[in-house]
This record gives C-alpha cells, sequence and structure tokens, in this order.
C-alpha cells in the first residue's frame, strides 16, 4: 500500500483570524514503513494525522490511498474505508467503561457487522500481556494495559496502517516505553505500516523516518526538500 500526500494544507478562520495549522505537506509513505512524526504542541502534528487518515478534509491537496484520491469518497464510504483500512491509537485510550476488555477490542468489527476471529483475538493478546484481562472492565486495568486494549482494537479488524497520536501521553516513562517496543515488535512480525504522532524525541527516534513539523511546515530529517 502506499499513501501519497501531494500539498496538504489546512487553514481555519479568514482575515486576521486566519490560522495556517499546515502548509503543503507533501509525504509518501510506503507498505511497512515506522514513521514518527515530531513537532511541540501546536504545531500542526494532529492536523497532519487527521488529514492522512481522512478525519478531516484539507483546505487544498490531494490524499491517495493506492492511487485513489480518499477526499472524492462519500460519508458512507470514507467512514467504512477508514474501519477496514486504518487503525487508530490516541493519546486518550477511549474504551467503553462498561465493556469489558474483549467486548472493547472487538468494537470495530461489531460496527462493521463482520466476525471475530478468536484465534487472531487470542494471538494479538498474546503479543501484547493482556490474554488474563480480557474479561475486565477497563477501570479494572492499568494505564499501560487500557493502552495494549486500545492497541489491540486497532489491529483486530486487519487494517493496513496504524495512525498513532500521542499513544504514551498519558502512560508513565516505563509503560510508555513497553507500548512503543510492543507497538514496535507488532509492526514488524505482522507487516504493518505505523505513523506516531510524538512530541517526545525518545519515542520518534525509534523510527525507521523520522519527520519534524514546525507552525506546519513539515521536513523529514536527513532528506533534504522533504
Amino acid at each position: 500500500m502506499l499513501i501519497k500526500a501531494e500539498g496538504l494544507s489546512k487553514v481555519y478562520g479568514g482575515g486576521e483570524n486566519k490560522v495556517t495549522a499546515l502548509h503543503r505537506a507533501n509525504l509518501q509513505i510506503a507498505e511497512g514503513d515506522f514513521i514518527s512524526i515530531m513537532g511541540p504542541s501546536g504545531s500542526g502534528k494532529s492536523t497532519l494525522l487527521h488529514l492522512l487518515s481522512g478525519l478531516d478534509f484539507p483546505t487544498e491537496g490531494r490524499l491517495s490511498y493506492d492511487g485513489k484520491d480518499i477526499y472524492g469518497l462519500n460519508d458512507k464510504e470514507l467512514s467504512a474505508f477508514r474501519r477496514r483500512r486504518i487503525g487508530f491509537i490516541f493519546q486518550q485510550f477511549h474504551l467503553l467503561p462498561v465493556l469489558t476488555a474483549r467486548e472493547n477490542i472487538l468494537m470495530p468489527l461489531l460496527l462493521d457487522r463482520r466476525q471475530a476471529d478468536p484465534a487472531y483475538l487470542e494471538e494479538l493478546a498474546a503479543m501484547l500481556g493482556i490474554s488474563d484481562r480480557l474479561t475486565h472492565l477497563p477501570h479494572e486495568l492499568s494505564g499501560g494495559q487500557q493502552q495494549r486494549v486500545a492497541i489491540a482494537r486497532a489491529l483486530i479488524a486487519g487494517p493496513d496502517v496504524i495512525f498513532a497520536d500521542e499513544p504514551t501521553g498519558n502512560l508513565d516513562s516505563r509503560s510508555g516505553a513497553e507500548v512503543m517496543k510492543m507497538l514496535g515488535d507488532i509492526r514488524s512480525r505482522m507487516n504493518k505500516t505505523l505513523v506516531v504522532i510524538t512530541h517526545d524525541s525518545r519515542i520518534a527516534q525509534m523510527a525507521e523516518r523520522r519527520l519534524v513539523i514546525m507552525d506546519g511546515i513539515l521536513t523529514e530529517e536527513g532528506v533534504a526538500g522533504r
């Protein structure tokens, strides 16, 4: 799978209130890439992630997955595309408090009216070290365990690419390092594409490709003009 962003810009407001959150970003993401995008708060990191994943629309520019412009899809088609091909991990775990870990993990499949593969669920749970926590409610889990459940939920539908927005932001340094190591291991074993948004240089250095965004301008470390 090849993701190609060309001239992506996002502008909010107008006149004196005009804010350019992202300015003509160009980026290619190939199958199996592990990319970090680093920048301070307000630099445009989350805006870029929302555009790359189809959660928001640009003011101008084009985004294609395998040559298909996803901004040309209608709402129903775009929602289905995101459910089936993209996994999301956020700083806030967004687990439903009345559902068990297992039920939270399986939620994307239920929304898509698809049957779960018990063997795949067991494999994910084992890799993430939560096999014995699947019957627990979120409040019975530690922060690190909740984020592992969220990672399993992001992977359960077999997406091509995982977008993670500050995935360790609510964790202590030890739990954060464990979660990132698991993400990297899973990405390697399952040949997933992983794009991580972070403000933490230690996390950014784990990636094979490292990009920086400042004041809406995206550049890639070691690649002039990108």
